[in-house]
């Protein structure tokens, strides 16, 4: 991938993770089926994939491959997107003023 277009390049490493991450997610179809196909919806729900996009690129200036930075690129996405689902259990965010 050439860096002649970026948005080209943004929406290559966009397509590449999200193949990345349904591929390490587990099926819908696999026990426990709830769970799986709520981790699946959470984080294959669509985003703008910000922080695989900063591990590609970093990967790049390094001289890391794709393949390399693939698990990396994933793990801070299904980070990212537990934090987000952490953050709005009632149980962890409490505050009168945000909840009411």
């Amino acid at each position: 991938m050439t860096l002649s277009d970026p948005q080209q390049v943004f929406r290559g490493y966009q397509e590449r993770i999200e193949r990345v991450l349904n591929h390490w997610l587990p099926k819908a179809d696999i026990s426990p089926f709830t769970l799986h196909e709520s981790m699946r919806y959470s984080v294959l729900g669509g985003g703008k994939r910000i922080r695989p996009l900063l591990a590609y690129a970093a990967g790049r200036v390094t001289g890391a491959s794709e393949e390399q930075v693939d698990g990396p690129a994933a793990a801070l996405e299904i980070i990212h997107v537990y934090s987000l689902i952490h953050d709005d259990l009632p149980a962890m965010d409490d505050d009168d003023l945000r909840r009411g």
